[in-house]
């Protein structure tokens, strides 16, 4: 794959870069037509949307920073990588007290927001790693061509190039547009505010945990585990919590 894709002058369109904009306007029609079905100004999307991409983006980098401090330390990495690394765990944490705040200041349901928000963010996703797709980042790891689907890339700078490898990019793009498939579907039945974004958190913690046993790029580990995997176990448990939260408290308001 090519992350270059063309030039216009001195400007270089980068394959990773045009899918993570695609991604966000998507997202962005997505939250806002599902914030008019909540009732919710279209507008309140598109300022959080922003406060969540720049601060979740720093934060996603703040994580990752610290996952290859050992590797730094070790002399097996170098400080100059940072500013090719990311990990999306960082920017979702922090997507949760950004939108806490958001909503309060502007005295919307938290709950309601996150129902438009998830399935939006899914989108956003899936086509992120379309992009990881393009660059070679977030490679998976050496397949056997005989048993297989497989990816040789030639011009990558992140992955290893020549070698026939697992595409776990495109499998992750296929996790979160089914995620999003299904977070619309509950979104449309859902009978307490927040489910959806609830089984956003649930499915996004399962799918994640499942690709990183076959990805192979250098992001971090916890004893076996990948940094993202053992996120995972405690963004599952939340998430299962969340939902028997907000469950409860549908029931608790219908008894009122």
């Amino acid at each position: 794959m090519y992350n270059d894709l063309f030039s216009i002058g001195p400007v270089t369109i980068h394959g990773y870069g045009l899918m993570i904009g695609i991604g966000f306007i998507v997202g962005l029609f997505v939250g806002d037509w599902l914030a008019k079905k909540k009732g919710i100004d279209g507008d309140h999307v598109f300022s959080l949307a922003i406060w969540i991409l720049i601060l979740g983006f720093l934060a996603g980098k703040l994580l990752f920073i610290i996952t290859i401090i050992p590797d730094i330390i070790a002399g097996n990495a170098t400080l100059g990588q940072i500013g090719n690394g990311f990990v999306v765990y960082g920017g979702i944490i922090a997507a949760l007290p950004i939108g806490l705040i958001y909503c309060k200041r502007k005295k919307i349901s938290f709950l309601s927001m996150g129902d438009c928000i998830a399935p939006a963010t899914a989108v956003v996703q899936g086509f992120g790693r379309i992009g990881c797709f393009l660059a070679g980042c977030c490679w998976g790891r050496e397949a056997d061509p005989d048993k297989e689907p497989y990816i040789i890339f030639t011009h990558s700078d992140y992955a290893p190039n020549g070698i026939p490898l697992i595409p776990t990019q495109l499998y992750s793009s296929a996790l979160n547009f089914l995620n999003f498939v299904l977070l619309y579907i509950i979104f449309k039945k859902e009978k307490n505010e927040g489910e959806a974004f609830a089984c956003y958190v649930i499915n996004y913690a399962i799918g994640r945990f499942i690709i990183e046993c076959f990805r192979d790029d250098p992001r971090g580990s916890v004893g076996v585990l990948s940094t993202s995997q053992f996120i995972s176990i405690f963004m599952l448990a939340f998430g299962i919590w969340f939902l028997v939260f907000v469950k409860r408290r549908g029931e608790h308001k219908k008894s009122l």
